[in-house]
């Protein structure tokens, strides 16, 4: 389901209104129905049929380089639809609610008075911080305003809605957006608050892809229900959930032609990792699986590479060509997780298994005479050049750090409501490395910039994080923190063959190892559609965080600020320049 753009609005861009609403949906014809939370675009040929289903939203499909405004209004309602996990945070719940490290004092996530708020992130996009959608940009249903909240054009918006502006200068390739509410975003995403954002290039259409009803995009989710088919959130007590949710039904199946598809796969799961594959029955092929070919990531086209499986972390995008050509007509083919606990790589019996995802079945006749797309192997695909880094590029380290098992993780034992510690010169490359001395992998996902993954290193991590314990007890000298190079325990490891020269703007960090991404431009979009205000301006405060939603919202997240040359100022949250934007409730 596509929402339709409405180009008179703001003339140069495609404008879009799209509203937060309470619905109800079937996940299964076996269960009932659901009350559930999702986007709805205005259709701008007939006012009285919104687009979208109730859960999840509709894909906003643009073309690159032309901008996307949108207007976004809550009318969700005051109280949450898992209220009990939103009174647990507020309560201080030890498992739940942000524990600040000394000397840090622990701040609430919302006001005593908001059981919720939200606000949309476009996430992968290259978008100036005032439309970025961080969490304190969030603003209820009945009007109020988090600390940071912005807004385009302010003479056109109530006090429920904002509107945002979207460059589209990114290369063609499967972005999303979903909720960035302030220390609801697990909760608000569980609800249904996802949706699939396509930046289309017109060049594409030469390359002999898949089109059309051969092109499928895959929202996976894991989800729980009750007896009554209601929505269950039980992560406030458990690792994960216990069913395969696609695109918003559980265990589905989809149709298919004797032919090549294209399926672009979205992991949109609170935590859940994937390890992917496609089973055959026995007696099809000499193998088990049926290989496919990897030619995208989250940052669009890279080398095809032919694969028979793959690990797909939280919010990280996966674009695949699978040929369905050989299969005898009648043939089911199984999208299988397997060998990927739910906090990967995790610990037996901490989560849900779920092995069948999905079903795809060969029952169609090959339409349009013979299968025209190009072969996956002869592809010509614009790929993304290797970034290069040189002798002196600068480093920055992020410790992923817990005191203590199932407490409060953050980013260099510092809160998230902390001011920005981090300035970036604008243009500038650095190398980002992260030490992760947990036992879980955890998605990263760095707001506005593509990046590649640049290498990973083995450490001691035990050492480490007593080290590390020590010098934060010591009072935090700079001179005496722990050297990263001290507790390496092996060579630089190159990236997994599926992230290798790919654009990216989430990787997984994993267990007791350092690694390295390089960001090669810290660059800040313009101005869109002649609207005043909405290019970025310097300093301009972006976050990084981990995509395990309720890790973000634990408090594994942190600002971040790009300032121009001598500039270090502006180290708040406010994503608007010169520290505007701020403005409590109306």
């Amino acid at each position: 389901m596509t929402a339709i753009p409405d180009p008179s609005v703001y003339p140069g861009a495609d404008y879009y209104d799209i509203t937060m609403r309470q619905g109800s949906w079937r996940f299964h014809r076996d269960l009932g129905p659901a009350t559930v939370w999702g986007y709805w675009a205005a259709n701008p040929h007939d006012p009285r049929k919104a687009i979208g289903m109730g859960y999840l939203g509709p894909t906003l499909s643009v073309t690159k380089d032309r901008p996307t405004v949108v207007k976004y209004r809550n009318e969700l309602p005051t109280t949450h639809l898992f209220q009990f996990v939103i009174d647990r945070i507020r309560n201080g719940d030890g498992q739940l609610a942000p524990t600040a490290p000394a000397p840090y004092k622990s701040k609430p996530p919302f006001p005593s008075h908001i059981n919720v708020w939200n606000v949309v992130h476009q996430h992968g996009g290259f978008t100036a911080p005032q439309s970025d959608g961080m969490p304190l940009q969030s603003f209820s249903p009945d009007g109020f305003h988090a600390e940071s909240y912005t807004t385009l054009d302010p003479s056109r918006v109530k006090p429920n809605e904002a509107i945002s502006g979207y460059t589209n200068h990114e290369r063609s390739c499967m972005l999303w957006y979903h909720d960035h509410g302030m220390g609801m975003t697990s909760v608000n995403v569980y609800a249904g608050l996802a949706g699939l954002y396509l930046v289309r290039d017109p060049a594409d259409e030469r390359l002999g892809l898949p089109r059309g009803e051969f092109e499928v995009p895959l929202i996976l989710q894991d989800r729980s229900f009750h007896r009554d088919g209601s929505l269950a959130y039980t992560m406030a007590d458990r690792e994960g959930e216990d069913t395969p949710v696609v695109n918003g039904k559980a265990y589905p199946f989809l149709a298919v032609e004797p032919r090549r598809y294209r399926l672009r796969i979205l992991n949109a799961s609170n935590e859940r990792f994937w390890r992917l594959r496609f089973d055959v029955p026995r007696d099809v092929l000499p193998q088990p699986t049926l290989p496919f070919w990897l030619i995208g990531t989250d940052g669009g086209f890279r080398a095809p590479l032919q694969m028979l499986n793959f690990l797909i972390s939280p919010a990280e995008r996966y674009d695949l060509i699978v040929d369905f050509s050989q299969m005898p007509m009648g043939t089911n083919i199984t999208l299988t997780n397997y060998h990927a606990p739910v906090h990967y790589p995790g610990m037996p019996g901490m989560g849900p298994v779920i092995s069948e995802i999905m079903q795809f079945r060969v029952t169609k006749p090959l339409s349009g005479g013979a299968d025209r797309t190009t072969p996956p192997k002869k592809l010509q695909l614009p790929t993304a050049a290797p970034i290069v880094p040189e002798p002196h590029t600068r480093r920055r380290e992020w410790v992923t750090y817990q005191h203590k098992l199932f407490g409060t993780m953050t980013f260099n034992a510092v809160p998230f409501m902390e001011p920005s510690q981090d300035f970036i010169k604008a243009g500038s490359t650095e190398i980002w490395e992260y030490i992760n001395p947990n036992h879980d992998a955890h998605p990263i996902h760095v707001h506005l910039v593509n990046f590649q993954v640049l290498n990973r290193q083995p450490i001691d991590a035990a050492a480490y994080q007593a080290d590390y314990e020590k010098w934060l007890d010591g009072g935090r000298k700079p001179e005496d923190r722990p050297v990263l190079a001290n507790y390496l325990t092996g060579p630089p490891i190159p990236p997994d063959p599926d992230e290798a020269l790919s654009d990216k703007d989430t990787f997984k960090s994993y267990p007791e190892t350092v690694t390295r991404i390089i960001i090669q431009e810290f660059g800040l979009p313009g101005t869109i559609a002649s609207i005043p205000g909405s290019g970025a301006e310097l300093p301009a405060t972006y976050v990084h965080h981990c995509h395990i939603l309720e890790h973000e919202d634990d408090d594994l997240m942190r600002p971040w600020t790009i300032v121009g040359h001598g500039d270090h100022s502006g180290g708040d949250h406010s994503g608007a320049a010169h520290g505007g934007g701020h403005g409590h409730g109306h």
